[in-house]
């Protein structure tokens, strides 16, 4: 466990803060902290940075509602750098994207790279912006009882496929479920980050079930 005081903060008192997303690995942001906003980010357990171009704290999501809340902080070998894990309830980015980091300056463009957040964003588009021939348009349009009605159709597929044994025909029916359930999220307005937090819970107490067999 490393102590504070063995940060190497710079000479205007700051030390750059790598936010990445503690479920994907994906990386968020960079921003600065100084001392104050670090203690602050520990004891709320939500980041906060300090702006330089405003020259004050700045509590990621007070004003947007897009809050990180921290899972962990590193330090780097040298303590001259963070990387901050987190939770976020919205997007990292003022832009409402993902990530801050999207613009390519070197190597392929990954912006077609397939990430459960950018379908998501995909699905709400539909919905907010109904596209003409869109299968999702069409699914908004009928209503929860038929997004309910395509769930429970897609699961007895999966279900079908899994009782055959054919690997190839069960991914392809439970990635089918997965868009239905995503569907049915956005409709219910349930973000993704509501379901990674279940899921962690569920971890925690799968750990604990564990640690208790091995002490009984």
């Amino acid at each position: 466990m490393v102590n504070l005081d063995e940060l190497k903060f710079d000479d205007k008192g700051l030390i750059p803060a790598i936010v990445i997303d503690a479920d994907t690995g994906d990386l968020l942001m960079m921003a600065y902290m100084n001392e104050e906003s670090l203690a602050i980010s520990l004891r709320e357990g939500r980041t906060c940075f300090w702006s330089r171009s405003r020259q004050a704290l700045w509590r990621k999501g007070e004003t947007s509602g897009n809050v990180q809340r921290i899972v962990s902080v590193k330090a780097d070998c040298d303590r001259d750098a963070l990387a901050v894990y987190v939770r976020k309830d919205g997007p990292a980015c003022h832009r409402g994207t993902n990530s801050c980091f999207t613009d390519t300056v070197y190597g392929p463009d990954t912006t077609d790279t397939f990430s459960a957040d950018d379908l998501m964003a995909l699905i709400a588009g539909r919905k907010t912006d109904p596209k003409e021939g869109s299968y999702t348009s069409y699914l908004f349009e009928k209503g929860i009882d038929k997004i309910l009605k395509k769930v429970g159709e897609e699961a007895t597929e999966v279900i079908i496929a899994g009782k055959s044994g054919d690997k190839k025909e069960t991914v392809y029916e439970i990635a089918d479920l997965a868009y239905h359930i995503m569907v049915l999220m956005t409709e219910m307005g349930i973000p993704l980050e509501d379901i990674r937090r279940e899921l962690a819970s569920r971890h925690v107490v799968d750990k604990k079930i564990k640690q208790e067999k091995m002490t009984s």
